[in-house]
């Protein structure tokens, strides 16, 4: 015969309030344009890398991509960051360093804030998603280039980009990142009534 005891269990409720203090590092490259100290303002592009270029070697990331026609063109009409994600990270993990990142480049240089564009390629893509849908108010627009959809946990967050520009890139024949997860994206964005285009 089985006898029930009824235990009575008091849950106090309660709220933990503490500030905490972060620090944040990450290395970068960064191109000006030809007198950009006697500009105005100037547009930016923030550039996300692929898994393949993390690390401490900044030459990696200069290697590959947009990085890489900066670097042949001194004469690039933007103010352009490319930050390297540390060793065995994602973007995923560093989007407070990529916002602290933009604050001290405005600082610093004529950026015109209504002309922030980010982008980026493969890790970077699916970064390039989830940070600005994360800071939908940095991007003028956003050019994420087969980016996967790790960050994305469901309409809600995805609707923060409806209305940002999207013009986003994905090669059928990706063996590392379907196409299938870009076209994903250009659907749930589009059902938010987002602006986007899928190339």
């Amino acid at each position: 015969m089985l006898s029930l005891v009824l235990v009575e269990r008091v849950y106090m409720q309660k709220l933990l309030r503490k500030q905490i203090t972060k620090t944040l590092e990450l290395d970068y490259l960064l191109h000006l344009p030809p007198n950009a100290e006697k500009a105005d303002s100037l547009p930016l592009i923030l550039f996300l890398h692929g898994s393949g270029e993390r690390g401490s070697d900044l030459a990696r990331v200069s290697q590959v991509g947009l990085p890489k026609l900066v670097e042949a063109d001194p004469q690039f009409p933007f103010i352009f960051v490319a930050p390297q994600c540390p060793t065995n990270t994602i973007w995923l993990t560093h989007f407070d360093a990529l916002n602290a990142l933009l604050d001290d480049v405005i600082a610093a240089y004529p950026v015109d804030t209504r002309r922030i564009y980010i982008t980026g390629l493969s890790m970077g893509g699916t970064g390039t998603w989830g940070f600005a849908a994360a800071y939908p108010e940095r991007a003028a627009a956003i050019v994420p280039v087969c980016g996967g959809d790790g960050w994305f946990s469901g309409d809600d967050s995805l609707c923060a980009l409806k209305d940002t520009p999207t013009w986003t890139f994905h090669g059928a024949l990706d063996q590392v990142i379907p196409l299938a997860e870009t076209a994903r994206m250009v659907r749930a964005l589009k059902a938010c009534g987002g602006n986007v285009r899928l190339t």
